[in-house]
């Protein structure tokens, strides 16, 4: 796995029921490493959707660290910080390629944007605050 690359997940991964469900490789999601175990970050294409509940959160709290917004192959996308979850290679299904077999990637600065956001989410919920949607740090434990 690389960082900052797309991945999907084999759907034997989601026993979990809070976790956000994969089923014919959707979505993708977009990998990072934090203490020796990688994250994925669900991407999302209801972009009205999420620029509500974003909108909302600005409006509530003046800003947004849990969802963020970027352009995959021409598209723009929904960034699911809150959803995201930690794995391991085994349950990879495959890597997200583009239509000529390279890894689908973000803009550099986009893709530091989106994992510096991701480790503070992950941070603040490592210290109580409930930001991501799971047990997600259970799940950690178990794959260290």
């Amino acid at each position: 796995m690389n960082i900052g690359h797309f991945y999907f997940i084999k759907p034997d991964y989601f026993t979990h029921p809070e976790l956000m469900q994969s089923a014919n490789h959707r979505p993708c999601f977009f990998a990072f490493k934090e203490r020796d175990v990688m994250w994925l970050v669900p991407i999302s294409s209801k972009i009205s959707k999420f620029e509500r509940v974003y909108k909302d959160k600005i409006n509530r709290y003046g800003k947004c660290d849990t969802i963020d917004f970027c352009n995959i192959l021409g598209h723009k996308k929904a960034v699911l910080i809150q959803n995201m979850f930690p794995t391991n290679k085994e349950y990879i299904l495959n890597e997200y390629l583009d239509e000529h077999d390279n890894p689908v990637q973000l803009a550099d600065k986009t893709r530091k944007r989106i994992i510096h956001k991701a480790k503070k989410v992950l941070a603040l919920h490592r210290n109580g605050y409930g930001l991501i949607f799971g047990d997600v740090l259970e799940i950690e434990k178990k794959l260290l």
